[in-house]
């Protein structure tokens, strides 16, 4: 019944005030019980037929899947407020289990990659711990203020190093957490500092962030790319805020062709190895291959009043949410107990990729 038919049935049922109906242990009239049972103009009404158990955006969720085992780490000092993971001769990962940067030590400086805010005032004395040495330079990833907002915590006056579009975009935010880079490059900048060695890659565009860069460390074979690989988790929402969906799905399966063994990705709590690039790329293909047999057999403007027909932006509301919970029912199943933290993007990810798949 839609709220326009209910409201018809009103006066009538006013009418009979004086006759209740039985409801648990208490009695209620029945006008109240029908006005109770109808969602009023915009608000939320009879949930659509087979959606899915894990609860939609919007929703309070009380208890989330747990972590799987092989994705669960060391908890953090909250005394200290990082860990370190040494990667390889003079290489560091530095980490609070949310967010992930690096430190690459020489014989006379260290290089800094990445200064989360969150810890940014622990990596000195983070770096102290394994080297007297100070800092003479900093990479950025990428523009984002996440990332890179922590970089007055180091101190001193390092030589910031980062791909032009960064720089760009950072003269547009003119944030003073945020100084600009000292050294640009357009594609391709070697960092050789002592006998160690950075390479730091642009290819030509990104689906997360223009400027965001490869940074490869041949020696420990250690590749650093930001907000694009997930090790066990399930992608930040939206494939990580992509810009460009396409690319983003093509850029994981280039990283996958890339000569490391070990991956920073600048999230979770965990590095990555190639085995966890292709579980996110068969997650992906999974996706699409859900998302796009659920557009095709999905019927616009069902399980909609005829009154609201006219108003299209409700009819390819009603389209898409329903299409998005086939997309989430299709691939539950299997992925839910494999990524962590599934239940909290998967619905961002089926709204993400069905969206994709329409317009792109």
């Amino acid at each position: 019944m839609s709220h326009r038919h209910a409201r018809s049935l009103v006066p009538a049922a006013a009418k009979l005030a004086s006759v209740t109906i039985a409801l648990g242990l208490g009695l209620v009239p029945i006008a109240s019980a029908m006005a109770e049972s109808e969602a009023l103009p915009g608000q939320p009404g009879t949930p659509y037929q087979n959606m899915p158990s894990l609860a939609p955006i919007g929703a309070r969720v009380d208890s989330y899947l747990p972590i799987p085992k092989e994705d669960l780490v060391p908890a953090i000092d909250p005394q200290k407020g990082y860990r370190t993971q040494e990667l390889g001769r003079g290489l560091y990962m530095i980490t609070d289990n949310g967010y992930q940067s690096m430190f690459l030590v020489y014989e006379t400086g260290v290089v800094v990659i990445d200064a989360p805010p969150g810890y940014s005032a622990h990596i000195r004395e983070a770096i102290a711990d394994v080297s007297a040495q100070p800092i003479t330079h900093v990479v950025y990833s990428h523009a984002h203020a996440d990332h890179i907002a922590g970089v007055n915590d180091l101190g001193g006056h390092p030589v910031i190093i980062a791909q032009e579009e960064t720089r760009h975009l950072l003269e547009q935010a003119n944030d003073p957490r945020r100084p600009l880079p000292t050294v640009t490059f357009k594609d391709h900048y070697t960092l050789k500092v002592g006998s160690q060695i950075l390479e730091l890659s642009y290819p030509g565009s990104s689906p997360h962030e223009p400027g965001n860069i490869f940074i490869y460390a041949p020696e420990q074979k250690v590749l650093m790319v930001v907000d694009v690989i997930f090790p066990g988790w399930m992608p930040w929402r939206r494939f990580a805020l992509a810009k460009d969906i396409p690319g983003y799905f093509q850029q994981v399966a280039d990283i996958d062709e890339m000569p490391f063994e070990t991956l920073v990705g600048g999230h979770v709590n965990r590095v990555g190895t190639h085995a966890d690039v292709r579980v996110q790329l068969e997650f992906m293909s999974d996706l699409k291959t859900a998302a796009a047999a659920a557009l095709k057999s999905t019927t616009p403007a069902e399980e909609m009043s005829a009154a609201d027909k006219p108003n299209l932006w409700a009819v390819y509301d009603n389209y898409i949410d329903r299409v998005v919970a086939k997309c989430v029912n299709a691939v539950t199943p299997k992925w839910q107990s494999r990524l962590a933290g599934y239940d909290v993007f998967i619905w961002d990810q089926c709204y993400a990729i069905e969206q994709s798949l329409r317009i792109d």
